[in-house]
């Protein structure tokens, strides 16, 4: 009786794949629609479709949940596109917690989170990249299935045979679009390596920042720095990105008087990138969330994100990879 009840007690063999897939399915998902939420969304479906399949049927669970998500995020893609066309001011991503990049030693108070120890740390912090806003943003200018078929080849090394399946057309077809969404994410030049020195420089600009000096936070900053405020149409925030180091500075340091006063600041490592989020006093709900990308020792871009819809995602789950 004892064995039954402990045969009864083990997943299925479908179960304990979803099991060990999910965390990579809703990266995946993720990185498609730009939305944490959608992300959970397409996994759980994904998971209800399973449960209504002949296991017998499924020679490769773990390619079936990676067609069948891929698919489910790429129609929220599409979805959200037509709703971004009418949306209030820049649009970034909904920020997620994740995990710091090996190598990259984490501020105090910035929790490491559990990184394999056969984990490759090349492999990580290319993955990393690829949840930064400068990159995420950049993957809006590819079209819906340009942005599927690029992520599944360079990110998620999937064959083009099974990447032909999301997307209806035939391995050679993908592979030109492959091309075509590489060399575009090439010339967006957005993409770099997380200098070693980076949480030094962005604890350096935070302190700057809260002192008020803005001259020490514009030394910090790469003279064309880009400053990206995402409130959306229910919070307050630039309309337009804030370009230069003068302007960026001045921007951030009366943000910083109007904002700590009232807040608990909580650093936390921020799609891939050192950032920070802030609560207001007596509040548990995140009330703004920031991720800073550094370049050889200067703050290059800085995201803020103020939209209430979008900060709840940082309240889900574990840390994105």
């Amino acid at each position: 009786m004892d064995d039954v009840m402990d045969a009864a007690r083990e997943p299925t063999s479908i179960e304990a794949v979803f099991a060990a897939e999910r965390p990579r399915l809703v990266g995946l998902a993720y990185r498609i629609t730009g939305s944490r939420l959608d992300a959970e969304d397409a996994v759980q479906e994904a998971w209800l479709r399973s449960q209504r399949v002949d296991p017998a049927d499924l020679d490769r669970p773990g390619a079936w949940f990676t067609t069948v998500v891929s698919r489910l995020a790429l129609d929220h893609l599409k979805s959200a596109r037509r709703r971004r066309e009418t949306y209030v001011g820049p649009w970034l991503p909904e920020p997620v917690r994740t995990l710091p990049v090996p190598g990259v030693r984490p501020r105090a108070g910035v929790t490491p989170g559990a990184v394999a120890a056969d984990d490759d740390p090349a492999e990580l912090a290319a993955v990393a990249e690829s949840l930064t806003f400068g990159f995420l943003r950049l993957l809006e200018t590819l079209g819906p299935a340009e942005r599927v078929v690029f992520l599944l080849a360079d990110v998620f090394d999937t064959p083009y045979d099974e990447i032909a399946a999301v997307v209806d057309r035939t391995p050679e077809a993908c592979r030109q679009l492959a091309s075509r969404a590489r060399r575009r994410v090439r010339a967006g030049d957005v993409r770099h390596d997380l200098p070693d020195d980076a949480n030094l420089v962005v604890g350096e600009l935070l302190a700057a920042v809260a002192a008020g000096d803005v001259d020490q936070v514009i030394s910090l900053m790469a003279e064309d720095v880009v400053l990206v405020s995402d409130g959306g149409s229910d919070a307050r925030a630039a309309r337009r990105p804030v370009l230069g180091n003068r302007r960026a500075a001045r921007y951030t340091v009366n943000l910083a008087q109007k904002w700590l006063p009232r807040c608990l600041v909580e650093p936390m490592v921020i799609n891939g990138e050192p950032g920070l989020v802030m609560r207001l006093r007596g509040h548990e709900e995140v009330f703004v969330a920031m991720a800073v990308q550094v370049c050889e020792r200067r703050v290059v871009a800085i995201h803020f994100v103020r939209n209430p819809d979008k900060l709840a995602a940082l309240e889900l789950g574990d840390a994105i990879r």
